[in-house]
């Protein structure tokens, strides 16, 4: 596994930035990368469990399993039962997921970052499509992405490759590392390895990831410096 590079305010970002290749596009995971949803995900998470007669989980927990998909996650969980948990989860999480969405720090600048580079942006989510979409408008965000691609969508879920495939197409941009994929868990890295992206792990998570990312930021506004310094050494 390749070390993952820390990046940290006293740290020489420039000097980070040297070897990777400049993006010409960035494309982000959703949840937990640039808003945080996990209030959401936990309460219809458990709402379901319970329902279907399972022990609730801990927020530890959470974070660990519900990384994938829903229609690639459900069936192990709920067995036979699984189409009927997922109309559970539906419904709990419909009543929630506005009120309770949140924007990270300093995401919204890093979106303005990266459009002011000129650069192709679109969003890759294992959250379900219409949700997506949904929550990127209610904060006022569409306008900073090419494609919007949320779980079945494509005809795989990450971490295979086929969301990128789909969020870059009709862009002139190829997948490969002058795609940047930034994400905060182990299938986001899984995913942009797949599609020969340079990947960034946000916030610190998915340190039991099973590849490495190209780079580890801290934050978002970790992240935005790293992309305005790779560009600048492109020059």
């Amino acid at each position: 596994m390749e070390r993952v590079a820390a990046l940290a305010p006293a740290v020489d970002i420039a000097a980070l930035a040297h070897d990777l290749t400049p993006p010409k596009a960035v494309l982000f995971d959703w949840d937990n990368t640039l808003v945080d949803t996990w209030p959401c995900i936990g309460r219809a998470t458990n709402i379901t469990l319970e329902t279907m007669g399972h022990p609730i989980w801990t927020e530890a927990e959470i974070r660990e399993r519900v990384a994938g998909s829903l229609r690639d996650t459900f069936p192990k969980i709920y067995g036979d039962r699984w189409e009927e948990a997922r109309e559970v989860y539906y419904r709990a999480f419909e009543a929630v997921h506005l009120e309770t969405l949140a924007p990270l720090p300093g995401a919204e600048d890093l979106l303005r970052t990266a459009r002011e580079a000129g650069l192709v942006m679109g969003v890759v989510s294992n959250k379900t499509g219409k949700y997506l979409r949904q929550e990127v408008g209610y904060l006022g965000w569409d306008h900073y992405f090419a494609r919007k691609v949320g779980a079945q969508d494509a005809p795989r879920d990450k971490p295979a490759p086929d969301p990128i495939f789909m969020a870059l197409a009709d862009t002139g941009v190829s997948p490969g590392p002058a795609v940047w994929f930034v994400g905060d868990a182990g299938v986001d890295i899984e995913c942009g390895r797949a599609a020969d992206c340079t990947t960034i792990l946000l916030h610190g998570g998915a340190d039991n990831a099973p590849l490495s990312p190209h780079r580890h930021a801290a934050d978002c506004t970790t992240l935005a410096r790293l992309i305005s310094a790779a560009i600048a050494a492109r020059h």
